[in-house]
């Protein structure tokens, strides 16, 4: 038989008020309700109700006590308020209405709400790699390889632009040429050549012994064309002997010819060049096309 409290129906094992909840100080005796059998025998009328399970002690409703100015709900009779102070509690049946309320499920979006700034970021960033404003490249593990460092002048010597004498060794090429033996530019090739180029510098001045280049690891427009390349280091060429990039860039031009004669001429869709100077300024030269 267990006891309950006469005032907030807190259930309790023994008979030993006051009550753990509201601090009363009368228990009674709950009731424990058997089978329909059993109520049946007793002459009990349930009444229609639904029959409870035997063994269970039927304890009647849980109270709590309420502010009356806030309505916020208290497990005991311990005025004041812990809300708002009120002195004022009065003790209501529970209805539990706040646990089902907490137990609602929120929508996707009100759990995605804190999150949008965040989704608003990366689609803005996958929108501008895929219209190609920002180049994947950047992102570690994705585009082409980076040349590895070597000593020496790789973007200017004696103050002209590397850069701009590769365009001219192109442009100078290209005189040479006529109908579809033409060349285009293509920036893969440079990469491919600039890595190379760079490679032999590293070996042959430095400690470095970095790994050949795979060619389908640059985005070249060769497709499944073969890759040749050819290399020209010069002595005679110092960037401090010509007053602007054009000059410099011819007269690299007419060394490559000199080379490598009419597979310089014809023969190919697309070429790349690298310039970089030494540092005991001998001008390296690598030169790919396909």
């Amino acid at each position: 038989m267990k006891w309950r409290c006469t005032r907030c129906g807190k259930p309790h094992a023994e008979n030993d008020p006051p009550c753990d909840d509201c601090g009363h100080n009368a228990f009674e005796k709950a009731i424990v309700r058997v089978d329909d059998t059993d109520d049946d025998r007793n002459g009990g009328d349930r009444g229609g109700s639904e029959p409870i399970p035997s063994g269970t002690v039927e304890t009647g409703p849980d109270y709590v006590w309420a502010c009356t100015n806030c309505g916020r709900e208290h497990v005991r009779n311990t005025p004041p308020c812990s809300r708002c102070g009120n002195p004022d509690l009065e003790r209501v049946e529970r209805t539990y209405e706040d646990v089902e309320r907490d137990l609602e499920t929120p929508s996707w979006l009100e759990v995605a709400k804190p999150y949008l700034p965040v989704f608003a970021v990366i689609g803005i960033v996958v929108a501008l790699f895929a219209t190609g404003v920002v180049s994947p490249s950047i992102l570690p593990g994705i585009g082409p390889p980076s040349p590895p460092d070597a000593p020496g002048q790789a973007d200017e010597a004696a103050g002209l632009d590397l850069e701009a004498t590769e365009s001219a060794v192109h442009d100078r090429l290209e005189a040479e040429r006529t109908g579809s033996d033409t060349r285009r530019y293509d920036d893969g090739l440079v990469a491919y050549a600039e890595y190379y180029n760079r490679m032999l510098v590293a070996v042959e001045f430095g400690d470095a012994e970095p790994d050949a280049p795979d060619p389908d690891a640059f985005d070249h427009g060769c497709g499944d064309a073969q890759i040749v390349t050819a290399q020209l280091t010069s002595s005679n060429l110092s960037a401090g002997q010509y007053g602007d990039e054009r000059a410099f860039g011819d007269a690299i031009a007419e060394a490559l010819l000199a080379e490598y004669g009419e597979d310089m001429r014809r023969g190919f869709d697309a070429e790349g060049i690298d310039i970089h100077v030494a540092p005991n300024d001998d001008v390296y030269v690598f030169y790919s096309a396909c």
